[in-house]
C-alpha cells in the first residue's frame, strides 16, 4: 500500500525551508516586484513552500512565476528564442526545436520511482531508495539554475471543477517546457489554490537541463517520489522526460486512482473521441495503445475529438463512466501523418492560424518542416535532429538517415483542429461506452473483437502485446504492454489489475451504462495471413469502421459472431459500414484473412501471459480464469477445425 509524505521530502531537505514564514522571506530576497506581487497573492503554506524550496535548491538567478496572460506568454515565446531552444521558422507561429540526437526519447533506462523501504513498485519499472536519490538530486540538481531564469506555472490536468482533474507546478529552467506546457495545459494560475482546496492534493515536478549537452546525458535523471507526489528531471531535453506535467503527474494519477479511487476511478493511457451513430448519436470512446501505436490517428478518426493520450475516468453518482482529457493539446508523433490518413490535423500542420512547436523533423533551407510519411515531396537538403543532412545521407554504420526522426513530434493546440469537442472543457466529461485497447501486432488478433464482459475486456488490456516504437530510446523487439499503460504504473502491477476489475465491474454502473471493452488491431500484415510483404492488411483509415462498428456494438444495433476470444463482426455489417463511412469496397476474402483465428498465434499468446502474471506477486485469479476459459475454448475449435478457423466455421460452434 502506498503511504503519503512517508520518509524525507527531498525538496525541503536540500531546500531547508520548513515553514510558510521562510518562504515569503526567500520570496522578498530572491523575486523582483512584479512577481513578488504575483506570488503573493497565493497563501496556502504547502504550495508556497514547494516553490521555495525549489528556489533555494536550484539557485536561478531570476525567477518568472507565470500567470498564463498573453504577455507572460510571449515572454515565454522569445525566452525560448533567445536561449536558442527553438528557432523561428517560414510559418508564422511555428518553430522547431531540436532534443539531443541522443536523446530521441524516453530516458526508461535513467527513470526511477523513489521507493521508501519495502514499498512495492511495478515489477516493469525501474526504483531507486529514497536515501540514494537524496544524494544524487543532490550531487547533481542544487545550483543547476545558476545564472538562468526559474519559471514557475500553475496548471491544472483537466478543466476546473472536474471530479477528477489533477492541480500540478511546472518548475523549469526550460523555455520550451514551459512553452509546451502552456500549449498543451491549462494555465490555472487563477484558480488553482480553489481547486487544491477542493480536491486536497497538487503534484509538483521540478527540472533543469542544465548546461543541455551531449556529453552529460549519462548524468541525466528522472526521479519519480511517490510519497510526496514531486518529481525531478535533470540534464535532459525531450519532452517526455522533462514535461513532467505528463507521463511524470500521468503516474502520480495512476497512484492516486489505484490507491484512493476505491473502485471508482481510473487514470488511463487513453485516447477520447465522439463517434456518431444513426440519427446523430455520439457514443464516447476512450482507447489505450502504447506510444507511437496510432491512437492520435485513431482519436482523430472520431467525429468529436477529445484527446489522444491520456484519460482521467469516474463513476458518477448517475452510474456512468465518464472520463476527461488531462490536457488540452497534442504533442504528436508526425511519422506517417499525411493528407490521406490524417486530413483534419494535416490541415492545421501545413496551413497558417495554428501555434505549433515542431521537434526532431527536418527544417529545409526555406525554413519549411517536412517528415517521414507525409505523402510529400521530400527536400534534398535541410537540419534534421543530427544536424546537416542530404539526401542519401548515412549514419557510420552505412545506414540511410531518413529525413525525419521516427519519433519526430508536433505540439499543437486541440482547440486548433475543426473536430474539437465543445465537451472537452465541460467539468462533468463524457459519458464513456466503448474502451478500447490496441498495439502493433503483425500476426495474431483480429483488426476488432468485443469482450464477452467486463472480465474478459480487461484481460484483453492486461494483455495487450506490442512492437518496440521509437519513443524509448534504445527499446527494441516485441514485448507485452499491459494497459498500453505498463511504463506507467508505479505499484504493483496486481494492485492496478484488481482496480481495473473493481472498476468496469463495479455495481455503480448502472444497467445500459457499462461500457463494452473491446480490442483493436490495425497492424496485421499480408505475410501474417497467408500472403507476402509487411505491408499492413488493410489501410490505417479502416479504423473508422472498426470504430463504427463498436459504436454500433454498444447500442445493439449489429449481431455479432461469439469465439473464445470474444465477438467478431459479421461480414455483411462490415460490408456496409465500409460503403457508407469511408465510401471503400471491403471483399469477402478481404474479411476472411482479417478475421479467420489463426489458433495456434493466439494460443501462444495466451500461454506468454498466463506464465508472465504467473511469475507476479497478487494477480487477480480472475485473470487466469479467464485466459483458461480462452485456452480451453481455442483448443475444442483446433481440434474440430484445425489450425485457422473462418467466420463461416465459427458459426458452427465447437
Amino acid at each position: 500500500m502506498l503511504k503519503k509524505n512517508e520518509g524525507i521530502d527531498i525538496a525541503q531537505e536540500l531546500g531547508g525551508i520548513q515553514h510558510v514564514e521562510q518562504a515569503q522571506a526567500l520570496f522578498e530576497k530572491r523575486l523582483d516586484e512584479q512577481h513578488l506581487s504575483r506570488i503573493r497573492t497565493l497563501s496556502r503554506p504547502e504550495i508556497l513552500i514547494k516553490i521555495a524550496n525549489a528556489i533555494t535548491m536550484c539557485d536561478p538567478a531570476r525567477v518568472f512565476i507565470n500567470t498564463g496572460s498573453e504577455a507572460d506568454r510571449q515572454f515565454i515565446r522569445q525566452l525560448a528564442l533567445n536561449k536558442g531552444e527553438e528557432a523561428v521558422l517560414a510559418m508564422e507561429g511555428h518553430t522547431i526545436h531540436f532534443d539531443l540526437k541522443e536523446e530521441q526519447g524516453r530516458i526508461i533506462d535513467r527513470t526511477f520511482y523513489i521507493a521508501n523501504p519495502g514499498e512495492k513498485i511495478s515489477s516493469l519499472a525501474n526504483k531507486t531508495l529514497r536515501d540514494d536519490a537524496l544524494v544524487e538530486v543532490r550531487e547533481k540538481m542544487a545550483g543547476i539554475m545558476s545564472g538562468a531564469t526559474m519559471v514557475v506555472g500553475l496548471y491544472i490536468r483537466g478543466p476546473v471543477g472536474a471530479a477528477a482533474s489533477n492541480p500540478a507546478i511546472e518548475i523549469t529552467s526550460s523555455a520550451y517546457v514551459c512553452h509546451s506546457a502552456e500549449i498543451l495545459y491549462r494555465n490555472a494560475f487563477a484558480d488553482f489554490e480553489q481547486e487544491v482546496g477542493r480536491l486536497g492534493h497538487f503534484y509538483t515536478n521540478i527540472h533543469s537541463e542544465g548546461l543541455n549537452r551531449s556529453e552529460d546525458l549519462p548524468n541525466a535523471r528522472v526521479f519519480m517520489d511517490r510519497s510526496h507526489r514531486t518529481t525531478y528531471s535533470f540534464n535532459c531535453t525531450y519532452a517526455g522526460n522533462t514535461l513532467l506535467l505528463k507521463k511524470g503527474n500521468h503516474r502520480f494519477s495512476v497512484d492516486k486512482a489505484v490507491y484512493e479511487g476505491n473502485g471508482r476511478e481510473l487514470a488511463e493511457h487513453m485516447f477520447i473521441t465522439g463517434i456518431e451513430g444513426s440519427g446523430g448519436r455520439v457514443t464516447w470512446v476512450a482507447g489505450a495503445a502504447p506510444s507511437g501505436c496510432g491512437k492520435t490517428t485513431t482519436a482523430m478518426a472520431g467525429n468529436h475529438f477529445v484527446g489522444d493520450d491520456l484519460a482521467q475516468m469516474w463513476i458518477d453518482d448517475n452510474g456512468s463512466v465518464r472520463s476527461i482529457n488531462p490536457e488540452c493539446g497534442i504533442f504528436g508523433i508526425v511519422e506517417d501523418v499525411n493528407g490521406e490518413g490524417d486530413p483534419m490535423l494535416m490541415e492545421r500542420l501545413r496551413n497558417p492560424g495554428s501555434e505549433v512547436i515542431w521537434s526532431n523533423v527536418l527544417i529545409d533551407e526555406d525554413g519549411v518542416p517536412h517528415w517521414t510519411g507525409n505523402g510529400e515531396i521530400p527536400p534534398t537538403r535541410g537540419r534534421n535532429f543530427q544536424g546537416p543532412w542530404k539526401k542519401g545521407l548515412t549514419d557510420a554504420g552505412g545506414k540511410e538517415v531518413k529525413i525525419s526522426h521516427p519519433n519526430a513530434r508536433c505540439t499543437i493546440a486541440s482547440s486548433a483542429l475543426v473536430n474539437y469537442s465543445d465537451q472537452a472543457e465541460s467539468p462533468e466529461g463524457v459519458e464513456t461506452r466503448v474502451i478500447t485497447y490496441s498495439g502493433r501486432d503483425s500476426d495474431t488478433m483480429p483488426p476488432v473483437w468485443a469482450a464477452k464482459n467486463s472480465n474478459h475486456g480487461v484481460v484483453i488490456g492486461a494483455c495487450i502485446v506490442s512492437a518496440a516504437t521509437a519513443t524509448e530510446v534504445g527499446a527494441s523487439g516485441v514485448k507485452r504492454a499491459p494497459w498500453a499503460n505498463a511504463p506507467f504504473i508505479p505499484g504493483a502491477l496486481g494492485d492496478y489489475m484488481k482496480a481495473q476489475f473493481d472498476f468496469f465491474g463495479s455495481a455503480d454502473i448502472k444497467d445500459g451504462k457499462r461500457p463494452i471493452l473491446a480490442g483493436l488491431n490495425y497492424f496485421l500484415t499480408h505475410e501474417a495471413r497467408g500472403g507476402s510483404g509487411k505491408k499492413l492488411l488493410g489501410e490505417k483509415k479502416d479504423v473508422k469502421v472498426w470504430l463504427g462498428w463498436l459504436e454500433r456494438r454498444a447500442h445493439g444495433d449489429v449481431d455479432a459472431i461469439e469465439t473464445p476470444i470474444g465477438f467478431i463482426p459479421r461480414y455483411e455489417d462490415l460490408k456496409a459500414l465500409f460503403e457508407t463511412l469511408i465510401d471503400k469496397p471491403y471483399p469477402k476474402d478481404l474479411y476472411d484473412r482479417q478475421f479467420s483465428l489463426y489458433l495456434d498465434n493466439i494460443l501462444a499468446r495466451n500461454d506468454l501471459q498466463t506464465t508472465a502474471y504467473g511469475k507476479e506477486e497478487n494477480i487477480p485469479r480472475m485473470l487466469f480464469d479467464v485466459l483458461r476459459e480462452q485456452r480451453d475454448g481455442l483448443i475444442a475449435l483446433k481440434t474440430k477445425f484445425g489450425p485457422i478457423v473462418t467466420p463461416e466455421q465459427l458459426l458452427e460452434g465447437p
